[in-house]
Order: structure tokens, then sequence, then C-alpha cells
């Protein structure tokens, strides 16, 4: 089955109140498409996946001041490192990439799925044309 002809279902997640961890690995494994009978580690056929409310996600045992997001620029003194509250402060979308991106294999498909996720932080989304189907995670 082809990626181009396969019919791919949009799926809609309200995460709010969810924990963080146990919502991401649900999510990969919807944009890989492992809840498909069809699956292939080779095969891109995962569907879209639409979050909102990302706002109002929640992690466990402390970690709004114990996580820490690290990045570096590639220049000397470029370290950056974030706390997760402050992250979800300025940029709760990158939380939720940074726990999906964690969750995939590491390969030439992981762009192309992770082009499949869609992260709002209120409870709108501008996909209604595309007919989401409710997900309970």
């Amino acid at each position: 089955m082809l990626a181009s002809i396969m019919d791919r279902k949009w799926w809609i997640v309200d995460v709010e109140g969810k924990v963080l961890g146990r919502f991401a690995t649900k999510i990969a494994n919807i944009l890989m498409g492992k809840h498909r009978p069809t699956y292939e580690p080779h095969k891109d056929e995962g569907d879209f996946v639409i979050c909102v409310n990302i706002d109002k996600i929640r992690v466990t045992g402390g970690k709004e001041n114990k996580k820490i997001y690290t990045r570096y620029s590639g220049w000397r003194g470029g370290l950056t490192q974030t706390l997760y509250a402050k992250e979800m402060e300025l940029h709760p979308e990158r939380v939720i990439f940074h726990a999906v991106h964690g969750m995939m294999p590491k390969n030439k498909l992981n762009a192309k799925r992770l082009k499949r996720l869609k992260v709002y932080t209120g409870p709108e989304h501008p996909h209604k044309t595309q007919k989401p189907v409710k997900l309970e995670v």
C-alpha cells in the first residue's frame, strides 16, 4: 500500500489534565502507524494527530521545577538550558514536540512523521474540514 494513495485518518486529542509521557507514547504510535494491522517499520503509514489544550498538560514527580530542556547552538557559549515551567510559559508546543520526538525512532522517516503532529494551546483548531475523530488517551 503506497503512502500516496493510502487514506490517513485525522485524530484529535484533548490533553487537558493528561500526563505528558503517557500521552506522548500513544501519539508517537499513531504517527508511526503502529495501531494499523499493516504496520511495517520501513513504511510511513501513520495518521495525523491534532493536540488541543496543551497548556493544561501535567507532569508528575515534581518535574515542573526539576526537568531541564537543553539546546546548543554550536557556538562557544551557546548552551541554553530552560526549566519545564518556563518552557511551558513561553513555548508549550516545544514541550510536546520534544516528548513525542523522544518516543519515535531516529531515522529518515522521523521528520515526515513529526510534520503530521499539529499542536494548539486552546480548544480551537483550523482542521475542522478534515473531520477528526476523537481519540481517548
